[in-house]
């Protein structure tokens, strides 16, 4: 791979401390948000698990093209919205 440190820290110091503090709040609620949403949605875990135990298996040289092989088949539509969702992404 030729990106060498794909996971950058960031440098929050940066930010007054009311920045810091907003930051924080968006944290906890993202994160309170994300729970919700998956004890809604049990198969999003298995989806996710199916998909690490096919990457530790199969171990693919271009993981990315892999992905989206992998969820082209999941989806042979190709349309990444669920019927009934009209939601944009």
């Amino acid at each position: 791979m030729a990106e060498k440190d794909v996971e950058t820290k960031l440098d929050t110091s940066v930010l007054n401390a009311e920045q810091q503090e907003k930051l924080r709040q968006f944290k906890i609620k993202t994160r309170i948000d994300n729970e919700k949403y998956m004890r809604a949605h049990p198969e999003v875990e298995v989806l996710v698990g199916d998909f690490l135990r096919e990457i530790l298996l199969k171990r693919p040289a271009d993981i990315r093209e892999f992905s989206a092989d992998y969820f082209s088949r999941l989806n042979p539509t190709g349309d990444s919205r669920e019927e009934g969702n009209t939601e944009a992404e």
